[in-house]
C-alpha cells in the first residue's frame, strides 16, 4: 500500500470520527470563559447606566483630550472635518429634508456616546482611553452642543441626570406588524416603473470632485458655454500699509497663524475669505461687532453690538479667553484659549488682515 493511500485512509477515518463527535455535541475544544474574562470583554454601557465604570471628567480636560485624540477627524469643536462625522450642531434640523444628525440633535441616549467612544475610539487605537478620559470627552461633546456649561463635570454619579434633546424622538419599530405583509410576494425584476428620473445630483451630496467633471465635459461640447460661466476674477485684496504691518512682531504673527488653526474650521481670513459657520475676520480689529454683511449673528452678539461693542485687542482677548463668560448665549462652540501667549498671538495675527 502506498504512503499516499495510507494517509488518505487514516485521514478519512479521523474525519469520520470527528464528524461523529460534532454531531454528538462533543467538541472537545476550549473551556468555559472565566467571569473575569467575560467582564474584560463586555464593555457595553446601557441606557439605564448599567456598565458605566467609575470615573469623572470635566469640559476643560475634555477639550485637551479631544484635541489630542479626536480633533484630527472631528475638528477642534466637534464640527467634523471633510466627510468625517460632525458631533455637534444641527439643533432643530430634524424636520428638514437634509437634517444634521449629531449627538446634540439626534442621538437619544448619552450612554450611546460613552459606549461608542469607550469601545471604538480613537480610530485605529480603540480602547486606549481611560474611563476618566472618556468621561471628559463626552463632557466636551455635550459642551460643544451647548447642553452644559464650561464648568460642567461628568461622572458615573451624575451621568443619568443628563438628558439629550432627542430622547423622546424614537419609537418602537413595529414594521413587523404594520409593513412586512406589504412586502410579501414575488419581487418585480423588470419594467417596475413607468418612468425613471434623476432626482438628485452627486454635487448635492458633496461627493463630486471640485475640479474637472462637468466643466471639462461642457468645454468639449461647447467652449463658449464654459467661457460664459467662468467666474469673474477676484478683486485685488486691499494692501495693508507697510507701517501698520511693521508695528506687529512677525514672530508673533507666525505664532498666531498656528493658533488660528483652532478657528479655521469656522472662520476664514485673507484673500478670498468667505463667511462659513462664523463670519470673515478680515479687518475685525477695530471694527464694530456684528458688522459683516450677509452673516446672521446670534441674538447675544447683536445685543452687545447694539450696546457699542467694538473688537479691539482687549475685547478680542477677553472673548477668546472665555467666549461664554464674555458673551452669555453666544453660539460659538469654543471653550476658549487658556494661554496668554496664544491670546496675544491670535490678536496679532488678526491685526495683520485688513478689510
Amino acid at each position: 500500500m502506498s504512503k499516499f493511500l495510507k494517509f488518505t485512509l487514516v485521514t478519512g477515518f479521523a474525519l469520520s470520527a470527528t464528524a461523529t463527535a460534532i454531531w454528538a455535541g462533543e467538541y472537545g475544544l476550549g473551556r468555559p470563559a472565566l467571569p473575569e474574562e467575560i467582564a474584560a470583554w463586555d464593555v457595553k454601557v446601557m441606557p439605564d447606566g448599567r456598565g458605566l465604570p467609575e470615573g469623572s471628567g470635566d469640559v476643560w480636560t475634555g477639550d485637551e483630550v479631544f484635541g489630542e485624540h479626536c480633533a484630527v477627524c472631528h475638528g477642534d469643536f466637534a464640527e467634523g472635518i471633510g466627510n468625517w462625522p460632525k458631533l455637534a450642531g444641527g439643533a432643530d434640523t430634524l424636520d428638514r429634508d437634509d437634517p444634521l444628525k449629531t449627538v446634540g440633535s439626534y442621538w437619544p441616549h448619552l450612554s450611546t456616546v460613552f459606549d461608542y467612544v469607550n469601545r471604538s475610539m480613537p480610530f485605529g487605537n480603540a480602547q486606549s482611553l481611560t474611563p476618566d478620559e472618556v468621561y471628559a470627552i463626552v463632557a466636551y461633546i455635550l459642551y460643544s452642543n451647548n447642553l452644559v456649561d464650561d464648568d460642567f463635570e461628568l461622572s458615573h454619579e451624575n451621568f443619568m441626570d443628563v438628558e439629550l434633546p432627542n430622547a423622546g424622538g424614537f419609537i418602537v419599530d413595529d414594521r413587523a406588524v404594520t409593513e412586512y405583509a406589504i412586502w410579501h410576494g414575488e419581487p418585480c425584476m423588470e419594467n417596475c416603473k413607468d418612468k425613471v428620473e434623476i432626482t438628485m445630483h452627486a454635487t448635492v451630496l458633496d461627493v463630486t470632485p471640485d475640479e474637472g467633471g462637468a466643466a471639462e465635459e461642457a468645454s468639449a461640447a461647447d467652449p463658449v458655454q464654459v467661457a460664459e460661466a467662468a467666474p469673474e476674477p477676484a478683486a485685488e485684496p486691499e494692501v495693508v500699509p507697510e507701517a501698520e504691518v511693521a508695528a506687529i512682531d512677525p514672530a508673533l504673527i507666525a505664532a498666531g497663524e498656528k493658533v488660528f488653526k483652532k478657528c479655521s474650521a469656522c472662520h476664514q481670513v485673507g484673500e478670498g475669505a468667505t463667511n462659513r459657520v462664523g463670519p470673515v475676520l478680515n479687518g475685525v480689529m477695530g471694527r464694530a461687532a456684528g458688522a459683516v454683511e450677509g452673516f446672521k449673528y446670534s441674538d447675544a452678539l447683536q445685543t452687545m453690538a447694539t450696546d457699542g461693542l467694538v473688537w479691539t485687542d482687549e475685547t478680542i482677548t477677553a472673548f477668546l479667553a472665555n467666549p461664554r463668560g464674555f458673551m452669555k448665549g453666544t453660539k460659538m462652540s469654543f471653550a476658549g484659549l487658556k494661554k496668554d501667549e496664544d491670546l496675544a498671538a491670535i490678536s496679532a495675527y488678526l491685526s495683520s488682515f485688513s478689510q
